[in-house]
């Protein structure tokens, strides 16, 4: 049984003709423009992008959701936007180019979600030209809805004259601002994207200048009119009861192991699980009673030598691999299991030695692109079970020897999932979103072994 909890406010998709337009920075200043005027605003994230979203929550202090159709289809993604788009103002912000994709796209989504788009255009390279372009935009799909126009990078007042007037004398989409070029607009990048709000990228005052510049040059008052009204949100009237034990389920969370879908988290938590954090940065043992572990990605190469100086908490991991304890590695948590990290300047670091092979970081993108996985065996994970994920690293690790168990055949025929005793780890991240007996699965698999170990 559900109940409508209140009626709420307006969202747009904000998307780009390409990637490095500028939308991110465009993106958190509307965000932060928007809240120091007192509004609510919650971001979503097209993709499986584990970084944004930690800058979405910097500056509007809720957490950001990440939708995403390949992975987790239509109907999760609808749920999980009508479940968190209870603000004032909702920015769902795209990946790439608005038609880039496929069916993952942000127009994809934008149809998904019957939301008008926000078109943010590169113009410093622009001059009357921007308006084919963005009537191009407007007319490629008639489906989609370009509600309005922010020009980025723009060079001068006159310069942004002539691009409102092109734009306004050609197009439908009504032009909303103009963004200067502006140093507090530049955040540095490395080899997995932005920086994350481990790093503080962006300080309270500078989040404050952003706002400024958006508030001068950005009519906050009519992007907000040109949002599409939000669904009302829905809640569970009645909590279900959950007798079964509760999992006590180690999670990795620092500035080396980061990288977790918060909708998973949800699955697992409804699932039975309490999340014990730790950090295997600064803690030097496990925590006590732990049912399993979860290390998900991030980037354990910038922090190797820390992790490795850590040698109490690594030999502890090791000795409860070999003792059965259930453990789910993803990606930068593959890599912690693995027996050393290599950097792509040679310097080799020890890990946990779970996996008896060597994970070395090359110079160039080693496998990027969506997957699903077909569980072979029972294990952390149910067999049969088709999971859905995506893969972004530049590492990748020796030969592993036949005699490490495979618990996944992928689509494009390799087999991964490493597994020894209980411990299940490979380079995807998986979203749940169109596998939620998955999370139930992984929960009673932990919580079994909790019950058979006292």
């Amino acid at each position: 049984m559900q109940e409508i909890l209140k009626k709420t406010g307006r969202g747009i998709v904000l998307a780009a003709p390409s990637s490095d337009s500028g939308k991110t920075m465009v993106s958190l200043g509307l965000g932060a423009a928007l809240v120091r005027d007192g509004a609510s605003v919650q971001y979503f994230k097209c993709g499986p992008d584990f970084i944004d979203p930690t800058l979405h929550r910097l500056v509007s202090g809720r957490v950001s959701r990440t939708l995403d159709l390949r992975m987790c289809g239509p109907s999760f993604v609808r749920q999980s936007y009508a479940q968190h788009c209870n603000a004032d103002f909702v920015i769902v912000e795209g990946v790439m180019g608005l038609f880039d994709g496929g069916e993952a796209s942000t127009a994809a989504l934008a149809r998904t979600l019957a939301l008008p788009v926000v078109l943010v255009v590169d113009a410093s390279a622009c001059a009357e030209s921007i308006a084919a372009l963005v009537h191009g935009f407007e007319s490629f799909d008639p489906q989609l809805t370009i509600a309005g126009v922010i020009f980025n990078r723009v060079g001068s007042d006159s310069h942004y004259r002539l691009l409102a007037q092109a734009v306004q004398e050609h197009c439908r989409a009504v032009v909303l601002g103009g963004v200067p070029r502006h140093d507090d607009f530049l955040v540095s990048g490395r080899h997995l994207g932005l920086h994350m709000d481990y790093d503080e990228p962006l300080s309270s005052e500078r989040i404050g200048r952003i706002a400024d510049v958006m508030a001068q040059h950005v009519d906050l008052a009519l992007l907000r009119e040109k949002g599409a009204v939000l669904p009302e949100i829905r809640g569970q009237a009645e909590r279900i009861s959950n007798t079964a034990p509760c999992v006590r389920l180690g999670i990795a969370r620092d500035a080396a192991f980061c990288f977790y879908y918060e909708d998973n988290l949800d699955m697992l938590r409804a699932a039975g699980a309490e999340f014990i954090v730790f950090s295997p940065l600064a803690d030097s043992k496990l925590p006590d009673d732990l049912d399993g572990l979860y290390l998900g990605g991030g980037y354990p190469e910038l922090h190797a030598e820390a992790l490795a100086a850590n040698r109490s908490l690594r030999e502890e991991i090791g000795r409860q691999a070999k003792a059965g304890l259930p453990i789910y590695g993803e990606c930068g948590g593959f890599m912690y299991l693995c027996e050393a990290l290599v950097t792509a300047e040679g310097a080799e670091y020890p890990m946990t030695g779970v996996f008896p092979v060597k994970a070395r970081m090359q110079k160039r993108l080693v496998r990027l692109g969506y997957h699903t996985a077909t569980v072979t065996k029972n294990t952390l994970w149910p067999e049969g079970a088709r999971l859905f994920g995506h893969e972004f690293h530049y590492s990748e690790t020796d030969p592993m020897p036949d005699w490490v168990e495979r618990m996944y055949r992928l689509d494009d025929d390799r087999l991964e999932g490493f597994c020894l005793n209980n411990t299940l780890a490979g380079y995807m991240h998986l979203h749940l979103g169109s596998t939620p007996e998955a999370a139930a699965h992984l929960i009673e698999f932990c919580r079994r072994h909790g019950l058979e170990a006292q």
